[in-house]
């Protein structure tokens, strides 16, 4: 086959050992290659921008850089950019971030060898590779009433086990508001206490510990 029908890919996660076992993999693929490896997002964005690859399989949450703030900023460059999130979290608000970033692929670590060579296939020939649990997923949250930014910051603290006043003394309004802004975050959350919401907003993506 050709050097010019390769398809040319780029590794980034900040694990080595995955690195080198989805390397090993690609490598043994006749019509494939690694042209590149990166250990965070900022790594990645300068190896996009010196090798511009033909497919990048992309982590999610990796020091420095996140995978989805790396996907925003290769996009806002290259408009078009074919990556794909391999990642191990399967939260709703995970799978809109990171499609909404400009992602053109989303697969999970624990998907067959076949998946994801599928996927690269499907993405390289420029569409979109979407499994259908992860489609699901993506539909359930837009059926979902979206967090202000408040309400973000506010869930992120409810996760890190802060009370409505450290919450209050943390964004400098007032215990009041807090709890203004926790019960919209329960109702949006479809939950009936703090610790409902905490597990929930865990589970779909919308804080990590």
């Amino acid at each position: 086959m050709s050097q010019s029908a390769t398809i040319r890919v780029l590794l980034v996660d900040d694990h080595a050992i995955v690195r080198q076992g989805l390397a090993a993999m690609i490598e043994n693929e006749p019509d494939m290659t690694v042209v590149g490896q990166a250990g965070d997002g900022q790594e990645a964005i300068a190896c996009y921008q010196q090798l511009q690859p033909d497919i990048t399989l992309m982590d999610l949450r990796m020091p420095h850089m996140s995978g989805v703030d790396a996907t925003i900023a290769i996009c806002a460059e290259f408009t078009h950019a074919p990556i794909i999130v391999l990642t191990t979290y399967d939260g709703d608000e995970d799978i809109y971030r990171a499609l909404r970033a400009g992602a053109k692929g989303y697969l999970l670590k624990d998907a067959e060898p076949e998946a994801l060579l599928n996927a690269i296939h499907i993405v390289h020939s420029g569409q979109q590779y979407i499994p259908s649990e992860v489609a699901a997923k993506l539909v359930q949250r837009m059926n979902n009433p979206e967090l202000s930014d408040r309400e973000r910051e506010v869930i992120h603290l409810m996760v890190d086990g802060l009370s409505n006043h450290d919450i209050g003394v943390a964004l400098n309004i007032t215990e009041s508001t807090v709890k203004f802004h926790v019960n919209r975050i329960l109702s949006k959350l479809g939950v009936s206490d703090r610790t409902q919401a905490v597990v929930t907003a865990l589970k779909r993506g919308l804080a990590k510990l």
